[in-house]
């Protein structure tokens, strides 16, 4: 197979990368800690953590799970936010041998039944906010043992206690709660604090890992955006890969860091989602540090945050470069020491990257991946100077290529499904065999359900997933494109393409809009469609919103979008 991407590489950019050179994620992560242990490994709310602090922390909860006596093939799922708590519980469960389930904190009771019910998780870290949650549905789930985290548990022994008190009753976030200490079938259930937890497994000891490259590392759980969510099986080899694709790829930009345990990686996506997660491992590989945010959405002190230190890796979905660009003081931030402005989780608008790079001076890096790839699959190249509306080049050891519906390869410049093979992608999804079949082509590609194409060069333009395709009269619309156009539109800050049912074209297309200027009107957004876009693309309805409905993630629901009224 041709790989015209390999010539597009940027200099001192390998072809390949070698997981073997880890016996498992677990080696990894134990290497770094050894190495690294007097290096910061995080600061959050200003408290400081190490790479020893980690090390020894993460060492205590592994053993107190492995005192438990659970399954060696035990799934402990993970229900935490941006906290110390979460790499440090993420890293007990594998250095102990077990599978984490990632779980989004702000899940309803009945999409956090369905994932502990889909992993067969019979343990669970979970901090006080979300325990009511837990508490609806925990009689109907596996869940044996129950570790409740509190927000100041790891920032300091009185100002810890602070952070508690102060999110328990002053901004009274924790809902009351009561766990049952029985289950349906009078059997004890585990409830004890994270802290309790801590001090116990200091008295343990820690069994080394029995974890191969070919053990189960994650069950990592898609969006669930079209129906329920399936358990995307990721095994240490297939992290390890993600990282090191990472890592190769990253590299060129970070050598103005000078030596990489310098660099400050922002982490403000949710690590319990694979993009943040993936480059949480990166940093770890390298020995640098992040600066924690729990609640990006309080984006004055996110703001406030920024100010306090030198920044190099800044990763973020469309949504949140956006509403940091439309904060009065982000603009006096220094963005001197920004290496990379990296975008994923959702397509990047080209309004949006205009204006981060006028106002950083950094341009925005796309990419593209899945919970199924390790959030790695292509990226442009870190050293660009402009935004380039593609989603680059397959990483190092992966392969992309466009095929059609029957499995068969097409040629360079027609659009068919991307579909990628590598060392970072999953072996399938937990217990769906049918599922897992449908996902792979014959030849071994996963299909990504994303239709694309790829110039000569190897660069990859995504056109739109599949599903959100728009049919006018017969003519495929793509809202990304739509979206980008107008999000270039002067006063638009983002905005949302969808088709609707129309008795004349078949679906007709409508757009939402929210913008930054009030007296931009629907036909100001209709003369600038004109000016830019051919008839069929043409939105027939305009539609002003103070806000989108979006993910946790901050991916846009066009689905949501097209139900309501």
């Amino acid at each position: 197979m041709q790989k015209p991407w390999l010539s597009s590489y940027p200099l001192g950019v390998p072809h390949d990368i070698h997981p073997e050179e880890f016996r498992s994620l677990s080696h990894l992560l134990e290497a770094s800690f050894k190495t690294n242990a007097h290096a910061p490994f995080s600061v959050c709310m200003d408290q400081w953590m190490t790479y020893a602090d980690v090390d020894h922390a993460s060492t205590a909860i592994g053993a107190w799970l492995q005192h438990l006596g659970i399954a060696p093939d035990a799934r402990v799922a993970i229900m935490l936010p941006n906290i110390p708590q979460f790499p440090v519980t993420m890293s007990a469960v594998l250095r102990a041998g077990f599978t984490c389930v990632n779980v989004n904190p702000l899940y309803t009771a009945r999409e956090l039944q369905h994932q502990l019910n889909d992993s067969g998780a019979d343990t669970i870290v979970i901090l006080e906010n979300f325990a009511h949650t837990l508490e609806e549905v925990i009689d109907d789930t596996p869940i044996q043992h129950v570790v409740i985290a509190s927000m100041g548990d790891m920032l300091g022994f009185w100002y810890g206690r602070w952070i508690t008190f102060a999110v328990r009753h002053l901004a009274r976030m924790v809902p009351a709660y009561k766990l049952p200490r029985t289950d349906k079938h009078g059997r004890t259930r585990t409830l004890i604090s994270f802290n309790d937890a801590l001090a116990q497994g200091h008295r343990l000891h820690l069994k080394p890992s029995q974890a191969t490259l070919d053990s189960v590392a994650f069950l990592q759980y898609t969006g669930g955006t079209t129906g329920l969510s399936k358990g995307a099986v990721l095994t240490h080899r297939n992290v390890v890969a993600g990282v090191l694709q990472a890592e190769a790829w990253f590299t060129p930009a970070t050598k103005r860091v000078g030596h990489v345990s310098n660099i400050n990686c922002i982490t403000a996506l949710p690590l319990y989602h694979i993009f943040a997660l993936t480059l949480c491992l990166l940093s770890i590989r390298w020995g640098s540090y992040m600066t924690l945010i729990p609640n990006p959405r309080d984006i004055d002190k996110f703001v406030e945050v920024l100010k306090k230190r030198p920044f190099h890796l800044f990763p973020a979905v469309n949504t949140l470069f956006n509403a940091l660009l439309q904060h009065p003081h982000f603009k006096s931030l220094d963005f001197s020491h920004l290496c990379v402005s990296q975008a994923g989780g959702m397509a990047a608008s080209a309004g949006t990257a205009k204006r981060w790079q006028e106002v950083t001076g950094c341009a925005m890096v796309e990419g593209w991946g899945m919970s199924e790839t390790c959030a790695i699959g292509t990226n442009n190249p870190v050293t660009t100077d402009h935004f380039s509306g593609s989603i680059g080049l397959p990483l190092p050891s992966i392969d992309i290529a466009i095929k059609d519906d029957d499995g068969n390869s097409l040629a360079i410049g027609e659009t068919g499904e991307i579909c990628i093979k590598g060392p970072n992608v999953m072996t399938g999804y937990y217990q769906q065999a049918e599922e897992t079949q449908r996902a792979f082509t014959a030849d071994g590609y996963m299909r990504t359900g994303d239709i694309g194409i790829m110039d000569s060069l190897g660069y990859t333009r995504i056109v739109d997933r599949k599903k959100d395709m728009i049919l006018v009269s017969g003519f495929n619309v793509f809202p990304n494109e739509l979206e980008n156009v107008i999000s270039m539109c002067p006063g638009v800050i983002e905005c949302a393409a969808v088709g609707v049912p129309d008795d004349k074209q078949g679906e007709a297309i409508k757009v939402f809009v929210v913008r930054s200027d009030v007296t931009l009107t629907e036909d100001d957004i209709d003369r600038y469609c004109r000016q830019n876009l051919t008839g069929y693309k043409h939105p027939k309805y305009i539609e002003f919103r103070d806000e989108l409905p979006k993910t946790n993630v901050g991916k846009v629901l066009r689905r949501e979008l097209r139900t309501q009224k």
